[in-house]
Protein backbone atom coordinates (compact mmCIF):
# COMPACT_ATOMS: atom_id res chain seq x y z
CA UNK A 1 0.00 0.00 0.00
CA UNK A 2 2.87 2.59 0.94
CA UNK A 3 6.31 2.71 -0.16
CA UNK A 4 9.34 2.81 1.34
CA UNK A 5 11.41 6.27 1.50
CA UNK A 6 14.54 7.22 2.96
CA UNK A 7 14.82 10.24 5.23
CA UNK A 8 13.29 13.89 3.47
CA UNK A 9 11.56 11.66 0.52
CA UNK A 10 8.47 12.86 -0.03
CA UNK A 11 5.45 10.57 0.59
CA UNK A 12 3.53 8.45 -1.76
CA UNK A 13 0.38 9.29 -2.80
CA UNK A 14 -1.97 6.35 -1.60
CA UNK A 15 -4.63 7.36 -4.16
CA UNK A 16 -6.19 11.39 -4.63
CA UNK A 17 -6.61 12.56 -0.89
CA UNK A 18 -3.82 10.53 1.30
CA UNK A 19 -0.73 10.67 1.36
CA UNK A 20 1.86 7.70 3.11
CA UNK A 21 4.99 7.50 4.24
CA UNK A 22 6.57 5.16 6.55
CA UNK A 23 9.68 6.79 8.57
CA UNK A 24 11.20 3.35 9.84
CA UNK A 25 8.55 1.90 12.58
CA UNK A 26 6.14 5.29 12.10
CA UNK A 27 3.57 5.55 9.66
CA UNK A 28 2.79 9.17 8.72
CA UNK A 29 -0.79 10.33 7.29
CA UNK A 30 -1.17 13.03 5.50
CA UNK A 31 -4.67 14.23 4.57
CA UNK A 32 -4.33 16.08 1.48
CA UNK A 33 -7.34 17.90 0.13
CA UNK A 34 -6.21 21.52 0.51
CA UNK A 35 -8.68 23.20 -1.95
CA UNK A 36 -11.51 21.59 0.90
CA UNK A 37 -9.37 22.28 3.37
CA UNK A 38 -8.40 18.76 4.08
CA UNK A 39 -12.70 17.80 4.78
CA UNK A 40 -12.71 14.22 4.52
CA UNK A 41 -14.93 12.40 1.72
CA UNK A 42 -15.48 8.97 1.71
CA UNK A 43 -13.24 8.10 -0.39
CA UNK A 44 -10.54 9.48 1.35
CA UNK A 45 -12.16 7.96 4.54
CA UNK A 46 -11.56 4.65 3.12
CA UNK A 47 -8.38 5.37 2.44
CA UNK A 48 -7.47 6.44 5.78
CA UNK A 49 -9.18 3.38 7.33
CA UNK A 50 -7.18 1.10 5.07
CA UNK A 51 -3.76 2.66 6.52
CA UNK A 52 -4.89 2.27 9.82
CA UNK A 53 -5.64 -1.61 9.23
CA UNK A 54 -1.87 -1.32 7.84
CA UNK A 55 -0.70 0.07 10.62
CA UNK A 56 -2.51 -2.18 12.82
CA UNK A 57 -1.49 -5.37 10.84
CA UNK A 58 2.55 -4.99 10.16
CA UNK A 59 4.83 -5.96 12.81
CA UNK A 60 7.44 -3.32 11.62
CA UNK A 61 4.95 -0.59 12.77
CA UNK A 62 4.80 0.83 16.06
CA UNK A 63 3.31 4.12 15.76
CA UNK A 64 1.08 6.13 13.71
CA UNK A 65 1.14 9.65 12.69
CA UNK A 66 -2.44 11.71 11.45
CA UNK A 67 -1.69 15.41 10.06
CA UNK A 68 -2.86 17.51 7.02
CA UNK A 69 -1.21 19.37 4.43
CA UNK A 70 -1.06 23.00 3.46
CA UNK A 71 -1.45 24.31 7.02
CA UNK A 72 -4.76 22.98 7.96
CA UNK A 73 -5.43 20.04 9.82
CA UNK A 74 -9.13 18.73 8.68
CA UNK A 75 -12.22 21.05 8.36
CA UNK A 76 -14.26 17.14 9.11
CA UNK A 77 -17.00 16.41 6.85
CA UNK A 78 -16.55 17.73 3.20
CA UNK A 79 -19.88 19.35 3.29
CA UNK A 80 -19.81 19.88 -0.77
CA UNK A 81 -19.90 15.91 -1.40
CA UNK A 82 -22.55 15.79 1.06
CA UNK A 83 -24.78 18.07 -0.15
CA UNK A 84 -24.00 17.30 -3.74
CA UNK A 85 -24.84 13.46 -2.81
CA UNK A 86 -25.84 13.04 0.48
CA UNK A 87 -22.58 11.02 1.03
CA UNK A 88 -21.14 11.01 4.21
CA UNK A 89 -17.36 9.98 5.11
CA UNK A 90 -18.16 6.88 6.91
CA UNK A 91 -16.36 4.11 6.58
CA UNK A 92 -17.93 0.61 7.05
CA UNK A 93 -15.34 -0.75 9.19
CA UNK A 94 -13.67 2.35 11.40
CA UNK A 95 -16.77 4.91 11.21
CA UNK A 96 -16.46 8.26 10.41
CA UNK A 97 -13.45 9.84 8.69
CA UNK A 98 -12.12 6.56 9.13
CA UNK A 99 -11.29 6.70 12.45
CA UNK A 100 -13.69 7.59 14.79
CA UNK A 101 -15.64 5.17 15.53
CA UNK A 102 -12.47 2.29 15.50
CA UNK A 103 -9.12 4.29 16.14
CA UNK A 104 -6.20 1.74 15.62
CA UNK A 105 -4.63 -0.72 18.17
CA UNK A 106 -1.29 1.02 17.75
CA UNK A 107 -1.18 4.19 19.31
CA UNK A 108 -1.33 7.11 16.81
CA UNK A 109 -0.42 11.26 17.36
CA UNK A 110 -2.49 13.84 15.55
CA UNK A 111 -0.17 17.19 14.49
CA UNK A 112 -2.53 20.10 13.93
CA UNK A 113 -1.53 23.02 12.18
CA UNK A 114 -4.73 26.01 11.68
CA UNK A 115 -7.90 24.63 12.44
CA UNK A 116 -9.39 21.56 13.79
CA UNK A 117 -13.23 22.21 14.00
CA UNK A 118 -16.26 20.22 13.54
CA UNK A 119 -14.96 16.76 12.65
CA UNK A 120 -11.65 17.83 12.55
CA UNK A 121 -11.27 18.22 16.07
CA UNK A 122 -13.39 14.86 16.41
CA UNK A 123 -10.53 12.92 14.17
CA UNK A 124 -7.90 14.35 16.83
CA UNK A 125 -10.02 13.73 19.72
CA UNK A 126 -9.81 9.99 18.26
CA UNK A 127 -5.98 10.40 18.62
CA UNK A 128 -3.74 8.68 21.61
CA UNK A 129 -1.77 12.53 21.63
CA UNK A 130 -2.46 15.47 19.96
CA UNK A 131 0.74 17.62 19.00
CA UNK A 132 -0.45 21.97 17.89
CA UNK A 133 1.19 24.45 16.21
CA UNK A 134 0.31 27.65 18.64
CA UNK A 135 -1.75 29.01 16.07
CA UNK A 136 -3.97 25.69 16.18
CA UNK A 137 -7.98 26.19 17.04
CA UNK A 138 -10.08 23.15 17.81
CA UNK A 139 -13.90 23.23 18.50
CA UNK A 140 -17.13 21.79 18.15
CA UNK A 141 -19.49 24.30 16.06
CA UNK A 142 -21.82 21.66 14.83
CA UNK A 143 -24.84 23.76 17.02
CA UNK A 144 -23.99 26.78 15.27
CA UNK A 145 -25.33 24.83 12.19
CA UNK A 146 -28.24 23.16 13.32
CA UNK A 147 -26.24 19.76 14.01
CA UNK A 148 -24.41 17.42 16.73
CA UNK A 149 -20.79 16.56 16.50
CA UNK A 150 -22.30 12.90 16.27
CA UNK A 151 -18.42 11.93 15.12
CA UNK A 152 -17.09 11.31 18.92
CA UNK A 153 -17.41 14.82 19.74
CA UNK A 154 -20.20 14.70 22.26
CA UNK A 155 -18.91 11.70 23.32
CA UNK A 156 -15.35 11.77 23.89
CA UNK A 157 -14.91 15.20 25.39
CA UNK A 158 -16.69 15.15 28.42
CA UNK A 159 -14.94 12.12 29.05
CA UNK A 160 -11.47 14.22 28.47
CA UNK A 161 -12.54 17.56 30.01
CA UNK A 162 -14.52 18.23 33.39
CA UNK A 163 -18.15 18.26 32.02
CA UNK A 164 -18.62 22.02 32.58
CA UNK A 165 -16.03 22.59 30.65
CA UNK A 166 -17.35 20.12 27.87
CA UNK A 167 -20.39 21.03 28.07
CA UNK A 168 -19.26 24.60 27.54
CA UNK A 169 -17.52 23.81 24.19
CA UNK A 170 -19.88 22.09 22.90
CA UNK A 171 -23.22 23.88 23.68
CA UNK A 172 -21.45 27.61 22.70
CA UNK A 173 -19.82 26.25 20.07
CA UNK A 174 -17.19 28.31 20.08
CA UNK A 175 -13.39 27.42 19.44
CA UNK A 176 -10.74 26.61 21.79
CA UNK A 177 -6.69 27.88 21.28
CA UNK A 178 -3.79 25.65 21.35
CA UNK A 179 -2.97 26.78 24.70
CA UNK A 180 -6.52 26.46 26.08
CA UNK A 181 -6.52 23.09 24.72
CA UNK A 182 -2.72 22.44 26.52
CA UNK A 183 -4.49 23.46 29.97
CA UNK A 184 -7.23 21.33 29.46
CA UNK A 185 -5.10 18.37 28.84
CA UNK A 186 -6.24 17.43 25.52
CA UNK A 187 -2.79 18.80 23.45
CA UNK A 188 0.19 16.86 24.99
CA UNK A 189 2.72 19.71 23.08
CA UNK A 190 2.15 23.31 21.75
CA UNK A 191 5.15 23.92 19.37
CA UNK A 192 5.91 26.71 17.03
CA UNK A 193 3.39 27.20 13.88
CA UNK A 194 4.75 24.91 11.20
CA UNK A 195 6.69 22.85 13.81
CA UNK A 196 3.98 20.16 14.53
CA UNK A 197 4.67 17.11 12.39
CA UNK A 198 8.01 17.15 13.14
CA UNK A 199 7.49 17.31 17.07
CA UNK A 200 4.70 14.96 16.44
CA UNK A 201 7.40 12.54 14.90
CA UNK A 202 9.81 13.01 17.34
CA UNK A 203 6.91 12.04 19.92
CA UNK A 204 6.09 8.84 17.80
CA UNK A 205 9.50 7.76 17.62
CA UNK A 206 10.34 7.72 21.37
CA UNK A 207 7.12 5.91 21.80
CA UNK A 208 8.19 3.37 18.82
CA UNK A 209 11.41 2.75 21.11
CA UNK A 210 9.60 1.16 23.55
CA UNK A 211 8.43 -2.63 23.91
CA UNK A 212 5.56 -2.71 20.78
CA UNK A 213 3.76 -5.94 22.61
CA UNK A 214 3.98 -3.30 26.17
CA UNK A 215 2.53 -0.29 23.99
CA UNK A 216 0.24 -2.09 22.58
CA UNK A 217 -1.42 -3.55 25.64
CA UNK A 218 -1.00 -0.60 27.72
CA UNK A 219 -3.30 1.27 25.01
CA UNK A 220 -5.81 -1.28 25.63
CA UNK A 221 -6.37 -1.30 29.39
CA UNK A 222 -6.04 2.56 29.20
CA UNK A 223 -8.89 2.64 26.54
CA UNK A 224 -11.12 -0.53 27.48
CA UNK A 225 -11.15 0.10 31.55
CA UNK A 226 -12.76 3.38 31.03
CA UNK A 227 -15.79 0.98 30.69
CA UNK A 228 -15.04 -1.55 33.11
CA UNK A 229 -16.44 -2.00 37.03
CA UNK A 230 -14.54 -0.30 39.49
CA UNK A 231 -13.64 -3.71 41.49
CA UNK A 232 -13.30 -5.62 38.32
CA UNK A 233 -10.27 -3.34 37.06
CA UNK A 234 -7.79 -5.56 38.25
CA UNK A 235 -8.99 -8.42 37.04
CA UNK A 236 -10.25 -7.23 33.40
CA UNK A 237 -6.95 -6.52 32.76
CA UNK A 238 -5.03 -9.74 33.32
CA UNK A 239 -5.38 -11.18 30.39
CA UNK A 240 -4.48 -8.26 28.17
CA UNK A 241 -1.23 -8.12 30.26
CA UNK A 242 -0.80 -11.81 30.76
CA UNK A 243 0.92 -12.23 26.93
CA UNK A 244 3.05 -9.47 27.83
CA UNK A 245 4.53 -10.77 30.93
CA UNK A 246 5.71 -13.76 29.65
CA UNK A 247 7.10 -12.02 26.17
CA UNK A 248 10.46 -12.51 25.03
CA UNK A 249 10.62 -8.58 24.99
CA UNK A 250 9.47 -8.77 28.76
CA UNK A 251 12.92 -10.96 29.29
CA UNK A 252 14.41 -8.94 26.91
CA UNK A 253 14.09 -5.63 29.16
CA UNK A 254 15.11 -7.50 32.51
CA UNK A 255 18.27 -8.33 30.85
CA UNK A 256 18.90 -4.83 29.29
CA UNK A 257 18.67 -3.21 32.71
CA UNK A 258 20.56 -5.52 34.08
CA UNK A 259 23.74 -5.61 31.53
CA UNK A 260 22.66 -1.88 31.30
CA UNK A 261 22.14 -2.03 27.44
CA UNK A 262 19.26 -0.56 25.10
CA UNK A 263 17.28 -3.43 25.06
CA UNK A 264 16.49 -5.12 21.01
CA UNK A 265 12.57 -5.79 21.21
CA UNK A 266 11.32 -8.80 18.86
CA UNK A 267 7.48 -8.00 19.41
CA UNK A 268 7.20 -12.00 20.77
Amino acid sequence: MTGVHPNGAAPTPTAPGLLVERDGPVLVLTIDRPRRRNAVDLATARLISAALDELDSDPELRVGVLTGSSGFFSAGMDLAAYSATGERPVDERRGGFGIVGRPPEKPIVAAVEGPALGGGFEIALACDLVVAGEGATFGLPEVKRGLVAAGGGVLRLPRLVPRNLANEAVLTGRPLTAARCAELGLVSRVVADGGALAAARELAAEIAGNAPLAVRASKAVMTESALWPHDELFTRQEPLLATVRTSEDAKEGARAFVEKRAPRWTGR
